[in-house]
């Protein structure tokens, strides 16, 4: 069995509200070791064997048609071993 994982992000020109608000509240609870936050999405696939081209293929049309938005997020499919 493999995962067919796909990590979603919005673009860095577009505002990410919800990083601001962990990034606000990392400080306020003791945590000082970030500057900034963005925060995505991650999908995991599971699949039988190995991933082919095919699958991968399939998977990276997904993503572009239903689990991301091109407009305002990227993604990046990748096999997890």
């Amino acid at each position: 069995m493999a995962t067919i994982v796909v990590d979603v992000m919005l673009k860095p020109e577009i505002l990410d509200p919800q990083g601001n608000a962990v990034a606000s509240a990392l400080p306020r609870l003791g945590f000082t070791f970030a500057t900034s936050v963005r925060q995505g999405k991650r999908f995991e696939i599971h699949i039988e064997g190995d991933a082919t081209p095919a699958q991968l293929a399939e998977v990276e049309k997904a993503a572009e048609v239903l689990l991301s938005n091109p407009v305002i997020e990227t993604y990046v499919v990748r096999v997890e071993k």
